[in-house]
Protein backbone atom coordinates (compact mmCIF):
# COMPACT_ATOMS: atom_id res chain seq x y z
CA UNK A 1 0.00 0.00 0.00
CA UNK A 2 0.98 3.56 -0.73
CA UNK A 3 0.34 6.22 1.60
CA UNK A 4 -1.11 9.38 -0.16
CA UNK A 5 -3.04 12.32 0.66
CA UNK A 6 -6.13 13.90 -1.98
CA UNK A 7 -7.02 17.59 -1.29
CA UNK A 8 -9.38 20.07 -2.26
CA UNK A 9 -9.79 23.29 -1.78
CA UNK A 10 -13.42 25.04 -2.09
CA UNK A 11 -14.26 28.89 -1.74
CA UNK A 12 -15.14 27.86 1.97
CA UNK A 13 -13.28 25.56 3.05
CA UNK A 14 -10.32 22.99 2.54
CA UNK A 15 -10.63 19.27 2.82
CA UNK A 16 -7.59 17.08 3.06
CA UNK A 17 -7.74 13.10 3.48
CA UNK A 18 -4.59 10.66 4.37
CA UNK A 19 -5.39 7.57 2.47
CA UNK A 20 -3.27 4.35 1.73
CA UNK A 21 -3.62 2.87 -2.17
CA UNK A 22 -2.51 -0.17 -3.95
CA UNK A 23 0.99 0.27 -5.45
CA UNK A 24 -0.30 0.66 -9.43
CA UNK A 25 -3.55 2.95 -8.76
CA UNK A 26 -3.55 5.61 -10.60
CA UNK A 27 -3.80 9.50 -9.62
CA UNK A 28 -7.45 9.53 -10.82
CA UNK A 29 -8.76 6.17 -9.79
CA UNK A 30 -7.26 7.26 -6.08
CA UNK A 31 -9.25 10.37 -6.09
CA UNK A 32 -12.04 8.97 -7.11
CA UNK A 33 -11.86 5.69 -4.21
CA UNK A 34 -10.16 8.85 -1.43
CA UNK A 35 -13.82 9.77 -0.61
CA UNK A 36 -13.78 13.29 -1.74
CA UNK A 37 -16.70 13.14 -3.28
CA UNK A 38 -19.33 12.83 -0.21
CA UNK A 39 -17.48 16.10 0.95
CA UNK A 40 -17.72 17.83 -2.31
CA UNK A 41 -20.77 15.96 -4.27
CA UNK A 42 -20.79 18.56 -7.04
CA UNK A 43 -17.37 17.88 -8.25
CA UNK A 44 -17.13 15.92 -11.60
CA UNK A 45 -13.91 13.75 -10.49
CA UNK A 46 -13.95 12.55 -13.74
CA UNK A 47 -12.88 15.35 -15.34
CA UNK A 48 -11.01 17.83 -12.79
CA UNK A 49 -7.26 18.79 -13.68
CA UNK A 50 -5.53 16.99 -11.07
CA UNK A 51 -1.51 18.25 -9.77
CA UNK A 52 1.09 16.82 -7.24
CA UNK A 53 2.57 19.90 -5.02
CA UNK A 54 1.37 22.46 -7.22
CA UNK A 55 2.22 21.16 -10.40
CA UNK A 56 -0.07 19.62 -12.99
CA UNK A 57 -0.13 16.43 -14.00
CA UNK A 58 -0.69 15.62 -17.94
CA UNK A 59 -2.08 12.07 -17.68
CA UNK A 60 -3.64 11.69 -14.31
CA UNK A 61 -5.52 8.05 -15.44
CA UNK A 62 -1.85 6.93 -16.54
CA UNK A 63 0.76 7.84 -13.85
CA UNK A 64 0.66 5.95 -10.75
CA UNK A 65 0.74 7.51 -7.10
CA UNK A 66 4.07 6.93 -4.93
CA UNK A 67 4.81 7.07 -1.68
CA UNK A 68 3.70 10.82 -0.11
CA UNK A 69 1.92 12.23 -3.06
CA UNK A 70 -0.45 15.13 -1.93
CA UNK A 71 -2.87 14.93 -4.92
CA UNK A 72 -4.51 18.35 -5.24
CA UNK A 73 -7.95 18.77 -7.28
CA UNK A 74 -8.06 22.14 -9.36
CA UNK A 75 -11.29 23.59 -9.69
CA UNK A 76 -11.73 25.67 -13.44
CA UNK A 77 -11.25 29.28 -13.45
CA UNK A 78 -14.06 31.42 -12.56
CA UNK A 79 -12.94 34.72 -14.80
CA UNK A 80 -10.08 34.38 -17.51
CA UNK A 81 -7.14 36.22 -16.18
CA UNK A 82 -6.18 38.15 -19.54
CA UNK A 83 -9.81 39.82 -19.08
CA UNK A 84 -9.88 40.69 -15.77
CA UNK A 85 -6.56 42.52 -16.31
CA UNK A 86 -8.13 44.11 -19.61
CA UNK A 87 -10.78 45.26 -17.54
CA UNK A 88 -8.57 46.58 -14.30
CA UNK A 89 -6.74 48.43 -16.99
CA UNK A 90 -9.28 50.15 -18.75
CA UNK A 91 -11.16 51.29 -15.35
CA UNK A 92 -8.04 52.61 -13.97
CA UNK A 93 -7.94 54.73 -17.32
CA UNK A 94 -10.90 56.05 -16.92
CA UNK A 95 -10.11 56.95 -13.25
CA UNK A 96 -6.74 58.80 -14.64
CA UNK A 97 -8.90 60.73 -17.11
CA UNK A 98 -11.73 61.86 -15.05
CA UNK A 99 -8.92 62.69 -12.22
CA UNK A 100 -7.06 64.79 -15.20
Amino acid sequence: MVDIEVVYADVDRQVLLAVAMPVGTSLRAAVLASGIAEHFPQLALADCPLGIFGKVVADADVRAVQPGDRIEIYRPLLADPKEIRRLRAAKAAMLKRKNT
